[in-house]
């Protein structure tokens, strides 16, 4: 169903033709029409909805104005204000998956099932999937609950659908009361995809509860999700344990089912369409079961794959404080404040997190990551330090907060708390490449426990033969066990995967000279400056050092430092 639709949203958008500059006035169809399709090229879904609107003015009765307004609309999650042109796009006898999605959804929340039904019946839906789902829950909000599992079933019977269908046909038997049954969906053949989810996981604990099976129930959570609990999780695992019934949540009522076929549609959409084609998806769940906080935490992470970080922010914002997923909303509201350049904004919104949610070690992980890459490293070790605390006895997924703290460590030259970090995160995790590559080369530039640093270099080179900073190591460490002729290959490498990086233009340069390519090597350190990055106080590549190196050699400057001459090797290969 997607697959024939992933380009529409960017042809409603874009058109065909060639980006032009946004004009100064947008007063004429045409400057109005320019104007929104270069907001449209920038998935700016607010300026294009501006823009289309004013073209509108000049040509009420466009269907490609319509359906691109429509379109904008939607994707704000502005339902009603699309429905309008979906009305005018239907009046004109113009077939738009756009416009029947916004009219659907608009029939559905004003609780008008029959309409809802019509429009599946006269093939004016969105795709067989999401029609046949709809009309069964429209069915169901007529109060015709055998006809809505005859259609649930129908659904069931289509190719591919069946996981989907008997999902939702046992959330309809749970709404009403009939929890054995839509436990024998559930269970059936291990449920469907859609029940593997998180929220399909706590749908199923809460009608194992309604059944008193919370034993059944409190396995199947721990099961799934470990010991390590969000707060919402950690709410419901308590009351299991203290002997409650979990109510039936997840939908109260047919609009709530409405709601859930958009949210599972997105969410097997997400990583496999276009962001701002799901981003549809989720946007009508939300405005079908207002306060869907999962849709509403889908819809941000959409926006800021979108790179539309201000409308990211004002999603993230809409979960309330008192809500399980808050932490989680804000932690998304800082990356997506970071993302837009405002670092001390994110790290604001962290530390008011740390004071409302600071029992959660992931609040302070994400607080020292985000002091971290400020250069702010001791702060950020105190982050990391009260995270470990918080962790108790650390399990493997922790490695990496050591490695963080290791890092934090290194750069303020404290190195024997940095290699103790960096052991103890591969104690955690043993192969972990990134560690083993970072520890590797440090021992490296140190100059010590060369043969160890090689052999972990090569394990991380094993497990990712395409990085070119863990190949740079390796040539790296060859180098500076004086093989030279073997780094060479290694270096080259590196450079192909890493052609603009000043470190492995600089460090090629190094093994050619090594080896008598002098002319080259002159030419990779030419490389190296014309890359150095002058903002970045934490840049490996020394400029400095690569223009003595072009004035005098490499060997000079090897005496100039009192670093040991180059010498090769009499080890040769492993």
């Amino acid at each position: 169903m997607a697959a024939t639709r992933l380009g529409l949203i960017a042809s409603v958008f874009l058109g065909l033709g060639a980006m032009v500059p946004l004009p100064a006035e947008a007063s004429t169809l045409a400057g109005a029409y320019l104007a929104a399709r270069q907001a449209g090229y920038q998935t700016d879904f607010s300026a294009a909805a501006e823009y289309y609107d004013r073209a509108l003015f000049h040509d009420k009765t466009n269907p490609g104005l319509l359906e691109a307004v429509t379109a904008a609309r939607l994707s704000l999650g502005q339902i009603d204000e699309a429905r309008g042109p979906a009305e005018e796009l239907a009046a004109l006898g113009h077939r738009s998956q756009l416009a029947q999605m916004a009219l659907l959804a608009g029939h559905a929340r004003d609780g008008n099932y029959t309409d809802v039904i019509s429009l599946v019946d006269e093939d004016k839906g969105v795709g067989p999937l999401v029609d046949g789902l709809l009309k069964s829950w429209a069915l169901l909000g007529e109060g015709d609950m055998t006809s809505a599992l005859v259609s649930f079933d129908q659904v069931a019977a289509e190719k591919g659908l069946a996981g989907f269908a008997n999902y939702h046909k046992a959330l309809a038997l749970a709404s009403v009361g009939d929890f054995e049954g839509a436990e024998a969906l559930m269970s059936a053949d291990g449920g469907g995809a859609a029940l593997m989810t998180r929220r399909g996981i706590m749908s199923r604990v809460e009608v194992l509860s309604q059944l008193d099976r919370n034993d059944e129930a409190l396995k199947l959570l721990d099961d799934s999700f470990n010991t390590r609990l969000d707060p919402g999780l950690s709410v419901m695992r308590a009351a299991l344990v203290a002997g409650e019934r979990l109510p039936f949540t997840y939908v109260d009522a047919p609009l709530d089912g409405m709601a859930e076929v958009f949210y599972t549609i997105a969410g097997a959409l997400e990583g496999e369409a276009n962001a701002d084609y799901t981003l549809l998806y989720s946007r009508i769940a939300d405005y079908l079961s207002p306060g869907h906080v999962d849709a509403i935490l889908l819809t941000a992470q959409l926006l800021e794959d979108l790179e539309q970080y201000d409308l990211a922010q004002e999603a993230y914002e809409a979960v309330p404080e008192d809500h399980p997923a808050y932490h989680a909303a804000m932690l998304g509201r800082s990356d997506a404040l970071r993302a837009s350049g405002d670092a001390d904004g994110a790290i604001a919104v962290l530390q008011d997190l740390v004071d409302t949610h600071g029992e959660l070690p992931i609040v302070h992980v994400s607080l020292g990551d985000a002091l971290r890459a400020e250069h702010r490293h001791e702060e950020a070790v105190t982050a990391y330090d009260t995270a470990i605390e918080l962790y108790g006895e650390p399990g493997e997924r922790q490695w990496f907060v050591f490695f963080a703290r290791g890092i934090a460590h290194e750069r303020m030259d404290q190195w024997p708390q940095a290699e103790a970090d960096f052991r103890r995160a591969l104690e955690l995790s043993p192969d972990q490449p990134q560690v083993l590559n970072y520890l590797g080369y440090s021992l490296v530039e140190k100059q010590v426990k060369l043969d160890e640093a090689l052999d972990m270099i090569k394990r991380a080179v094993d497990a990712r033969p395409n990085s070119g900073y863990i190949v740079d190591s390796l040539g790296w460490v060859l180098y500076r066990l004086g093989r030279y002729e073997e780094a060479v290959e290694h270096m080259e490498r590196a450079a192909e995967l890493m052609p603009v990086d000043p470190v492995v233009n600089d460090h090629l340069g190094d093994v050619y000279w090594a080896v008598g390519r002098e002319l080259e090597a002159q030419f990779q350190w030419h490389r190296a400056l014309s890359f150095v990055d002058p903002d970045d106080p934490d840049g490996e590549a020394d400029p400095e050092r690569i223009r003595r190196k072009l004035e005098v050699g490499l060997d000079q400057v090897l005496e100039e430092e009192g670093a040991p001459p180059l010498r090769v090797s009499e080890n040769g290969a492993d």
